[in-house]
């Protein structure tokens, strides 16, 4: 700021000796000391302006013309100085000086926009009279400062009053019903504007167009803006920024446009922000490029808040070299923009670079808040990162920002995606007592990551002790782990906990139950699932071929794609995994290698190793060995241990020794130890009476230490689930287990089984 050239100090006490006469301009005069003073205000040097005034009021204690203490209080308004304020306001109090209403209205502003709303009440409750500016300032005063309630509280006290509101009371009361978020106000606010005088005014119409663009009606908001009849640059941004944070990017673009095309307008820093938030959500690098020469050329090019938007452009387009040098021309980024930057290398990443961001704006001076603590533990997504995410868990502990619900769920996802389950643990215990709806599915949602399918069911009990609500998240998860653990009696609680509870079933929650049901082998209660879906999409139907296919129902599994197909639902590559299982367990060789070569040029997909898995089986289980053998040589992937293992296991129903044994070499060349290839070679040779060879590979098994791992099952009753291995004799119930096998036996020996025949 321009500083005064006078001599007089900055800073003024009664004991302070007097400035040598010759130094001074001649203040005894009354009219040029107020003259001076207005002066002063005029120039928006106001701190100078105070000072002067207490300075002359310690030397000379003139007195002071109303103008002047208008000019004063405004200046202290400016300043948003309460101190300042407040002495001004006491030297009137002080004074003979009779203030009219509009001196009462400037002094009642003043409290309001320093923040000082009990002092802004006192005023307004002792006003012997009171005009359409007096409400309006204090229902501007608390619709600024997050006190919407209030706002509206006041503005109906108004109307009953019998004061008449005018557009700027508009504007505020609709800010006010924005930040409740109260649509059914909203539109009885709105009825209040149209039946007004002034409902046409821009600074309604305006805020009204915000309004609706916050509450997420952009049909609404468009409505307002298309019959604002000269539209100012707020109409303008208005719009473009409710299109831009709504999702309507190209809207959002189309608009600026529009304002370009009418020339009556230059964009602010705002609108340019809007249009790159625009940009980066389309991730159209080249449309930004061309705005940022423009914002450039507006002079705009260094401007913050234009800055932080056009980083979070780039950064979202993958052109982290762009948002780099972006924000280093940002003239005096302050603690936002440093987020944004942040923000921009952690969502793309590159959590070195975010945390090197991190240690220079802290060299800057500035200090972090809990805003630029998320993106860098957001960052932190595997092992190698988890002592970077250790360190950030330091520093917010030293700065107790882990108090804060949403930075300690924030550390908890970042544990468990660095593999540290425990922590993550010791992170959801020490704020379990806060935990929200969030934290309990972050938690939940690391069991699944993690494999503890049984802990989630314990982390449901206690969430429903907490009294929190699950939403679909939670079911997802929750269907899943039933899935996992392959669960159905459990599935079905959930299911009917689902129904009961009134969460409307989307498709996503709705796509968990049927692969559920059929992991579980629950065809029936997938398919009639299914049919009560009223609008399934590609995951529906991919889940309900994959279960039909891989439980022998090929030729349902075929018909459903052909239903799909005809439908013009486009298939993804899960759903021609499922189809070319189908083909496999029924034998239809041709028909599945016609829907694997047309599968790119009918379907627009490429073949994948799953695929190619696919077709391996096909082939080896019609006993076309030499034909999958060939099909894995010409493969465009490098084939895993599982195409090898399929031809394998087909190898030894068929008794192939030959293929049968370069499909257990190329096994042990990728895994040495793989027991289950050697157990197969070993039962090729044995079923062909190669004993030394079974005796040789017994022992390289034996040298390696490779063990078969045992075969299992299990049973789930009542809640529990009974596992059982090979010739198990664990089980406490073995001897009533053997029992029932025993006389089971019997019976098939009386019914005419002969085992020498099967």
């Amino acid at each position: 700021m321009k500083r005064l050239k006078s001599p007089l100090p900055l800073t003024f006490h009664k004991s302070q000796p007097s400035q040598p006469p010759s130094l001074l301009p001649n203040f005894n005069n009354e009219q040029f000391s107020n003259n001076y003073i207005i002066s002063l205000c005029k120039q928006k040097l106001y701190r100078e302006a105070i000072e002067a005034f207490e300075f002359l009021q310690g030397q000379t204690n003139f007195p002071i013309f109303p103008s002047t203490y208008t000019n004063l209080v405004y200046a202290c308004s400016s300043l948003r100085s309460l101190e300042y304020g407040r002495r001004i306001h006491g030297h009137i109090l002080a004074s003979n000086y009779q203030p009219d209403i509009v001196f009462q209205n400037h002094v009642l502003n003043m409290y309001g926009k320093c923040g000082s709303f009990a002092e802004a009440r006192k005023v307004f409750d002792a006003m012997p009279e009171r005009n359409v500016v007096s409400w309006t300032s204090l229902i501007s005063g608390y619709s600024q400062n997050s006190q919407e309630d209030k706002a509206i509280e006041l503005y109906f006290q108004m109307l009953r009053a019998g004061c008449v509101p005018d557009h700027f009371t508009f504007g505020s009361v609709l800010k006010a019903c924005s930040g409740l978020r109260n649509e059914l106000l909203g539109r009885q606010l709105h009825a209040h504007v149209v039946k007004s005088e002034i409902g046409s005014h821009p600074i309604a119409q305006n805020a009204l167009t915000s309004m609706y663009a916050k509450f997420g009606l952009i049909a609404d908001a468009f409505d307002v803006f298309s019959r604002v009849p000269t539209k100012d640059l707020i109409s303008w941004g208005s719009m473009i920024a409710g299109f831009s944070q709504l999702g309507y990017e190209k809207e959002a673009l189309d608009h600026f446009k529009d304002m370009l095309f009418q020339g009556a307008y230059r964009p602010n820093e705002f609108i340019f922000g809007s249009a790159f938030s625009a940009c980066g959500g389309l991730l159209e690098p080249e449309y930004g490029k061309q705005i940022h020469g423009m914002c450039i050329k507006f002079g705009l090019g260094r401007d913050i808040f234009a800055g932080c938007s056009l980083c979070d452009m780039y950064a979202k387009c993958g052109q982290l070299e762009s948002a780099r040098t972006v924000f280093y021309q940002i003239d005096r980024p302050d603690l936002v923009s440093w987020n944004a930057i942040i923000s921009g290398f952690s969502n793309a990443g590159d959590s070195n670079e975010a945390l090197s961001f991190f240690s220079q704006m802290r060299h800057k001076g500035l200090i972090p808040d809990e805003v630029s603590v998320l993106p860098i533990l957001t960052a932190c997504t595997s092992p190698s990162t988890l002592y970077q995410g250790e360190q950030i868990h330091s520093y917010i502990i030293k700065r107790a920002f882990d108090f804060t619900v949403i930075v300690c769920n924030s550390l908890l996802t970042m544990y468990a995606k660095c593999s540290n389950l425990y922590d993550a643990f010791l992170v959801f215990e020490d704020m379990r007592n806060d935990a929200d709806l969030v934290t309990w599915n972050a938690i939940i949602s690391a069991c699944m990551q993690h494999n503890q399918a049984g802990e989630v069911f314990r982390l449901l009990n206690l969430m429903h002790i907490s009294e929190t609500t699950p939403d679909h998240i939670t079911l997802g998860n929750l269907i899943g782990a039933c899935a996992n653990i392959s669960s159905l009696e459990v599935g079905n609680q959930i299911h009917c906990f689902t129904v009961k509870s009134g969460i409307v079933l989307d498709v996503t929650v709705s796509n968990g139950l049927i692969d559920m049901y059929t992991k579980c082998g629950s065809i029936g209660s997938a398919q009639k699932l299914f049919g009560w879906m009223e609008d399934p999409d590609v995951v529906s139907w991919s889940s309900l071929i994959v279960g039909y296919a891989q439980f022998g129902y090929g030729e349902e599994a075929l018909d459903l794609f052909k239903r799909m197909t005809e439908l013009g639902i486009k298939p993804n590559e899960v759903t021609l995994v499922g189809v070319l299982t189908a083909c496999s367990h029924i034998g239809l060789v041709e028909e599945g290698w016609k829907i694997y070569k047309t599968m790119e040029s009918e379907h627009g997909i490429v073949p994948t190793i799953e695929h190619c898995s696919c077709m391996v089986d096909l082939l080896a289980r019609s006993g076309c060995l030499h034909e999958a053998e060939a099909f894995i040589k010409q493969m465009a992937f490098e084939p895993d241990v599982l195409v090898w293992m399929t031809l394998l296991a087909a190898c030894r129903t068929r008794g192939n020794i030959e293929i049968g044994k370069q499909a257990a070499e190329n096994i042990l060349k990728l895994d040495p130890s793989h027991s289950a290839a050697l157990v197969l070679l070993c039962n090729i040779h044995a079923s062909s009476g190669n004993w030394d060879d079974v005796a040789r590979l017994r022992n390289l098994m034996r040298e390696r230490d490779v063990r078969k791992v045992p075969g299992q099952s299990w049973i789930e009753v009542k809640d529990r689930a009974h596992v059982f291995f090979v010739e198990d004799c664990l089980h406490p119930e073995r001897g009533k287990i053997y029992a029932m096998l025993e006389e089971l036996w019997l019976q098939m020996l009386d019914d005419g089984y002969d085992p020498l025949q099967a």
